[in-house]
């Protein structure tokens, strides 16, 4: 439940509104007579609230009761036990890379934090950080350049994190440092909510908050990049195995 009480928080504010909306829309029905009115605005009331309680439990399901952190589906893609170097890449927000150094202490992993990412100025942020506290070996990172040297990563790790890069050209560019920086059996692994049907059900105009699949393959094709397999985690979220356009499976 962590992270789901996180998300809470970063939107309680949303959810109160849409709360004391609720509760308005159906206490003004009883001060209409029209019966056509006080249905449809009885309705609206119920139906903000089942978009409250819906995106939550969609939360829930994916933050909390899916494979999103503990990435059991990448045991045939990628063996973390023998690999030398992996960057996990974040949006300031890591619940993942304490959890890495643990399970493969023998893994050379650079945690990087997205600057500028919209998350930053977020009230709830603090309080992201001492439930799941910086790694100490977290740098900035800047998309358009990646501090790594060229052919040097086994895999690039980005959950949830790249779709705080809000302008199509700097998310190309960042794709093609992580072409350059990866090597040639490597992978980049980009998990994402999509800007689709379900999640604009569940989430409502928070669902803008993502990408769409297209935009995602344009980003990634202008970079010379391939996805090669397209999984999804729960209905909410997809996993993108990505690699380099030009390297033979």
């Amino acid at each position: 439940m962590k992270i789901t009480q996180l998300v809470i928080l970063f939107n309680y504010q949303k959810i109160l509104l849409g709360i004391v909306i609720s509760v308005l829309l159906y206490t003004s029905s009883f001060w209409i007579n029209f019966n056509p009115v006080i249905l449809l605005l009885r309705i609206l009331s119920v139906i903000i609230i089942l978009n409250i309680i819906g995106s939550l439990i969609a939360s829930y399901l994916l933050y909390d009761k899916s494979d999103l952190y503990e990435l059991n589906n990448l045991k045939e893609i990628v063996d973390f036990e023998k690999i030398e170097n992996a960057i996990l890449v974040h949006a300031s927000f890591d619940p993942l890379s304490k959890r890495l150094e643990e399970k493969y202490p023998d893994l050379n992993l650079t945690v990087c934090d997205i600057y500028g990412n919209r998350h930053e100025h977020e009230k709830g942020i603090g309080t992201s950080k001492e439930i799941f506290p910086p790694n100490s070996k977290e740098i900035k990172i800047s998309p358009d350049k990646l501090p790594f040297e060229d052919r040097s990563q086994d895999v690039i790790l980005a959950l949830t994190a790249l779709h705080e890069i809000l302008d199509h050209h700097q998310r190309v560019l960042f794709f093609k440092e992580a072409k350059r920086i990866l090597k040639n059996d490597g992978v980049i692994i980009v998990s994402e909510q999509f800007r689709d049907a379900t999640n604009f059900i569940f989430f409502n105009i928070g669902a803008f908050h993502f990408l769409s699949q297209s935009q995602w393959k344009k980003a990634i094709s202008e970079a010379d990049l391939k996805i090669v397999s397209n999984q999804k985690i729960t209905p909410f979220a997809n996993m993108l195995i990505i690699k380099d356009k030009n390297i033979k499976l």
